[in-house]
């Protein structure tokens, strides 16, 4: 088993990594490469970041907002044009805004930093997190910035590993 730097057996990095190259190696029994059509790479490169995504919320678990939302997402976009039982989606909506202990002592946590010297509230850079964090536009501010914190982590992680792999496969 590929294990970069000697990760530790339970850690993100050693989980994402596991989960990611067996996701890897499905996509490519599935259909190894056979032409360098654009068309053809452009799939190639969509199944490689879903297995990504999927394999890095699979690693976190549902300890995290964030993670429950990308699984949702890329449970309804698989479904593609199956039709989805409406109840399926409330109660997967429900499992994502369901507040972990964390995320419910964070809420009883106020904040001061919303607003400025001059009064005005850092409105705008809020809205563009909730835009990038999976599940973010349902975030109190407090709770946002913590998911967009460890969401950075955890992209962070993806990064190294799919490098540490690029490095590997290209010798």
């Amino acid at each position: 088993m590929y294990n970069p730097d000697h990760t530790k057996p339970g850690s993100l990095k050693s989980r994402f990594t596991t989960r990611f190259l067996r996701a890897l190696s499905k996509i490519h029994a599935h259909k190894p490469i056979s032409s360098s059509s654009p068309t053809e790479m452009f799939q190639r490169y969509q199944r490689i970041k879903a297995a990504a995504d999927k394999s890095m919320a699979y690693s976190v678990r549902s300890r995290r907002t964030w993670s429950r939302a990308m699984l949702w997402k890329l449970r309804t976009r698989s479904c593609g044009r199956r039709s989805v039982k409406t109840s399926t989606i409330i109660k997967s909506q429900q499992a994502i805004m369901k507040k972990t202990r964390h995320e419910k002592q964070n809420e009883n946590t106020t904040t001061t930093a919303t607003t400025g010297e001059d009064g005005v509230g850092f409105c705008v850079e809020e809205d563009e997190l909730r835009e990038i964090v999976p599940g973010g536009e349902a975030m109190d501010l407090c709770n946002l910035l913590d998911e967009t914190a460890h969401y950075i982590k955890c992209l962070t992680t993806q990064v190294q590993v799919m490098k540490k792999i690029a490095d590997f496969y290209s010798l």
